[in-house]
């Protein structure tokens, strides 16, 4: 008794491999790479709908909120100068509201431009970029 594996038939793979020629065969990559990238491409744009589509409504929501906390701290300062025109009249708690807000403005605007001065652009993109050797930029004539 031999214990021998039973030879299988060729696949169709096998049989095109072996009768194809070399041209025909990367024709089919090409082909198949170029379906490959296109199906790819479907799928970015099908995500990037689909991500875009989330965050336009969770935009909305948060605008939303930026409107809903805006009443709110419009209504409390106008219970803090009424309660204030409860011990003085109503012009001088008004302006000390106002000057309240002016205090915290003048500290948010402050604190911000500082943030925003040590914003540095994109540093390691150019760094990347300046290490492109120059035979690959175009417009430039290398020798």
């Amino acid at each position: 008794m031999s214990s021998q594996i039973p030879e299988m038939p060729p696949s169709a793979a096998h049989v095109k491999a072996d009768n194809a020629s070399l041209g025909e065969l990367l024709g089919d990559v090409t082909r198949d790479l170029s379906t490959l990238m296109r199906q790819e491409v479907e799928l970015a744009k099908a995500e990037l709908k689909q991500s875009t589509s989330r965050a336009g409504k969770g935009a909305g929501m948060l605008a939303g909120a930026g409107i809903g906390g805006h009443f709110v701290l419009l209504f409390l300062s106008l219970a803090l100068m009424w309660a204030l025109g409860a011990i003085m009249p109503l012009g001088w708690s008004a302006l000390i509201v106002a000057v309240i807000w002016a205090i915290i403005a003048a500290v948010l605007a402050s604190t911000g431009r500082k943030e925003l001065k040590q914003i540095k652009g994109l540093p390691q993109t150019g760094e990347t970029l300046s290490e492109i050797p120059p035979t690959l930029k175009p417009g430039e004539v290398n020798r």
